[in-house]
C-alpha cells in the first residue's frame, strides 16, 4: 500500500485529506503518466457517484487533465463498472471514477482504470503518486496542447446498459422484484436496465441529494430491504452500493444472500453448463468456511486471495478463471466484465433463479455458513498507526493463542482496512458464543495498542 493509493484507489474525507488541490494534481499526473505511456495526447473517461463532493472533485480532476494535455470524456453519474466498460469501448487510454463506494457521503475517492478496463497497475500508480506527492510543480501546457472536454456521452451509457441486458441467460420474467439503488450511481441505469425484463418491479432509493448515498440503505445495510421484501411478498430483493460495483441479495424470507452465495449459485450453474473454467472460483480469505465446504462437496475448487476485488481479478487473469469475487458483494464475471459489477451479478443470479423454478431460499439452502463475527476497530493516526498495530508482537501472540483454542474448525483474520481507518477482526468457528467472545477479546486488545 502506497502513501496515496490504498487497495481501492485514493480515499479520504472530502476537503479533509482529499481536496481540490490534490484532485487537480492527480488529474495532471494521470495525464502526464498516461500520455507518456501512449506517447501522445491521452483520452480519459471520467465518471462519478452521487455524493455531494463529486462535482467539486470532478471539476478539479478535469481541470488537471486538460491542463496537462488530456482530452476528457465526462460521463456524469454512472456505475464504476460502466466507466471500465466505456474506457474499453471508446478506446480511451484511462478511466477515472470519483467515488468512495459503500462509504458514507462525507468520504470520497479516486480510482483509475487502464485502457483495458483493469485497475491501474502498481507501477503506474507509483509514478502518479511520485508526481502528486513530489515537491515540484507539475507543468501547465499552453496553446494547442491544452486538452478539451467531451460531454455528450449518453450513447456510451446506453451501450453499457445494452451489454448488461445481453448478459442475461434465458428468460428473466415472472418474478416480483424489489431493488434498492442506495441513492447512488445505479440511479442512472437500474430503471432502464431492469424494466427491459418482464418483471413485477419496484425500484427505490433513487433520489440522491448528495448526502443520502448509502444512508440506511444499499448493500451495506439491508435491514430496510429485508423487511420490505417480506412485508410486500417479493420473490427477491436486490441492493447495490454507492457506485454499483457490489450486489447483495435477500431471499423471500428477508435472509441475506451475500457475494459468496451468489458465486456459489452462479458457479454451480456454470459448472453444469461446462463453462466454469478449471472448475474453480476465486474468492478471498474472508469467504466463510461453509462456502468452502459447499464448493468441495460439488467438485469446485476455491482459490483464495487477499481481500480486495483487485487481488481477485489478478488471480483470475493469471489462472484463466471466469468467476470470482468477495463476500461483500463484488462479483466478477470475467467473460462480460473487467471488474465487479453489481447489476451484472444481479442479472446473472436472476437468470439462474428463473431457470431453476425454485425460490431464492431453496437455491442457496445447501450453502450453510459457520457463525462469523466481524468487528471494525477505528484507529487514529492513519496508515502508520495501522501498520504499527499489525506489526505488534503482542497482537500476534494473542491471535496465535486464540487460534490454538479454536482448532481446525475455526479461524481468525485480523487485517488493516485498505479504504478506511480501521483494523478488521474476523472470527469464525462452529459455536457462536465462542466466535463473539474471541472477536471481542481481540478487538479490545487492539484498542489498547
Amino acid at each position: 500500500m502506497g502513501k496515496l493509493f490504498g487497495t481501492d484507489g485514493i480515499r479520504g474525507v472530502a476537503n479533509d485529506g482529499l481536496d481540490i488541490n490534490l484532485a487537480l494534481k492527480v488529474g495532471q499526473a494521470v495525464a502526464m503518466v498516461i500520455g507518456e505511456e501512449k506517447k501522445g495526447r491521452p483520452l480519459v473517461a471520467i465518471g462519478k457517484d452521487t455524493r455531494l463532493s463529486c462535482d467539486m472533485l470532478e471539476s478539479a480532476i478535469v481541470a488537471g487533465l486538460c491542463a496537462a494535455g488530456a482530452n476528457v470524456m465526462v460521463l456524469g453519474v454512472v456505475p464504476t463498472p460502466a466507466v471500465a466498460f466505456i474506457t474499453i469501448g471508446a478506446k480511451a487510454d484511462a478511466g477515472i471514477v470519483i467515488s468512495a463506494s459503500h462509504n458514507p457521503y462525507q468520504d470520497n475517492g479516486i480510482k483509475i482504470f487502464g485502457a483495458k478496463g483493469f485497475k491501474l497497475s502498481d507501477a503506474l500508480e507509483n509514478k502518479i503518486e511520485e508526481l502528486v506527492l513530489g515537491d515540484e510543480s507539475l507543468p501547465l501546457l499552453t496553446h494547442d496542447k491544452i486538452g478539451k472536454v467531451i460531454r455528450k456521452n449518453q450513447d456510451w451509457v446506453e451501450k453499457y446498459i445494452d451489454h448488461l441486458e445481453e448478459s442475461a441467460e434465458g428468460d428473466i420474467s415472472g418474478l416480483k422484484v424489489f431493488i434498492d439503488c442506495s441513492n447512488g450511481a445505479a440511479t442512472r441505469t437500474a430503471s432502464d436496465l431492469f424494466s427491459r425484463f418482464n418483471l413485477d418491479l419496484e425500484i427505490v432509493k433513487t433520489h440522491p441529494n448528495g448526502v443520502n448515498i448509502n444512508d440506511a440503505c444499499g448493500s451495506t445495510d439491508t435491514t430496510f430491504l429485508g423487511k420490505t421484501v417480506v412485508s410486500g411478498g417479493y420473490d427477491i430483493g436486490i441492493a447495490f452500493d454507492g457506485d454499483a460495483d457490489r450486489c447483495i441479495i435477500v431471499d423471500e424470507r428477508g435472509d441475506i444472500v451475500d457475494g459468496d452465495k451468489i458465486m456459489g449459485v452462479c458457479g454451480m450453474a456454470m459448472r453444469q453448463a461446462d463453462r466454469l473454467t478449471h472448475n474453480t472460483i476465486v474468492s478471498t480469505v474472508m469467504s466463510n468456511l461453509g462456502f468452502h465446504d459447499f464448493a468441495k462437496g460439488h467438485g469446485i475448487s476455491l482459490v483464495c486471495t487477499a481481500v480486495g476485488d483487485r487481488n481477485v481479478l489478478e488471480k483470475m487473469v493469471e489462472g484463466g478463471y471466469v468467476l470470482g469475487g468477495e463476500q461483500s458483494g463484488h462479483v466478477i464475471f470475467r467473460e462480460e466484465s473487467t471488474t465487479g459489477d453489481g447489476q451484472l451479478a444481479a442479472i446473472k443470479f436472476l437468470s439462474v433463479l428463473c431457470a431453476s423454478g425454485k425460490r431464492v431460499s431453496e437455491l442457496v439452502e445447501e450453502i450453510t455458513y459457520y457463525p462469523q463475527e466481524l468487528i471494525n476497530v477505528t484507529v487514529t493516526g492513519g496508515n502508520p498507526a495501522k501498520e504499527a498495530i499489525m506489526a505488534s508482537e503482542i497482537l500476534r501472540a494473542a491471535i496465535g493463542k486464540e487460534e490454538a483454542i479454536l482448532g481446525e474448525k475455526g479461524r481468525i483474520l485480523v487485517r488493516a482496512s485498505g479504504t478506511e481507518p480501521k483494523i478488521r477482526v474476523m472470527v469464525e468457528a462452529e459455536q457462536e458464543e465462542v466466535v463473539k467472545e474471541t472477536a471481542k477479546k481481540l478487538a479490545d486488545l487492539i484498542k489498547t495498542l
